[in-house]
């Protein structure tokens, strides 16, 4: 239940943009409740688009991110518009960061010969085919299928958290998909 001046309402009935301008009041209660309401969502695109690794501190991240931002919010933008839009900010960073860190160790092993190449452990955990599939896509593909076909949102918003035109969306669903369908299919699936 949430207080609103007086009533006790539910708090799955309090809109985004009411517990948006409470935050900015300094009201944490209405963070804690946001934090809440898109915490799963905001694991579950990142693990899509970055793996396990370090999976709990992206999350942390983004809603770190969210509140040291909600200042700057624009009164018309959308609160879960403007929180995925964080989201693919700090995955691009993270696999940024990820590459920067596979160009250095494999500096390190060519320069000693001797020392023989770790495990990829993070194979290891992407055993089910559509986790498989998607890490075939580029990182554009892979985000427009899971923030529109796993995540629910619509092509509008997709287009305004990547900052790409709605076409573009719709260009990279059909490609992605096609790429999805073709590589379940070499693994034996029936579409």
């Amino acid at each position: 239940m949430y207080l609103v001046p007086g009533v006790a309402v539910p708090a799955e009935d309090i809109s985004d943009s009411y517990l948006t301008e409470k935050c900015l009041k300094g009201d944490q209660q209405s963070f804690r409740q946001l934090y809440q309401r898109y915490q799963q969502r905001v694991r579950s695109t990142l693990y899509q688009l970055c793996g396990t690794s370090a999976l709990d501190d992206l999350v942390q991240e983004v809603f770190l991110r969210a509140w040291k931002g909600l200042p700057h919010l624009r009164q018309t933008a959308q609160f879960s518009t403007w929180l995925y839009r964080i989201t693919w900010n700090v995955a691009c960073d993270q696999r940024r960061q990820f590459a920067q860190q596979r160009n250095f160790n494999t500096k390190l092993e060519t320069q000693d010969p001797k020392q023989s190449p770790a495990p990829d452990l993070m194979q290891l955990h992407y055993q089910d085919l559509v986790r498989r599939a998607l890490e075939q896509l580029s990182l554009e593909h892979r985000a427009v299928i899971v923030l529109h076909d796993l995540e629910e949102v619509p092509q509008k918003e997709v287009a305004e958290i990547l900052g790409i035109p709605v076409g573009t969306v719709k260009s990279r669903l059909f490609h992605a998909r096609a790429a999805m369908r073709q590589f379940l299919q070499k693994q034996g699936v029936q579409l």
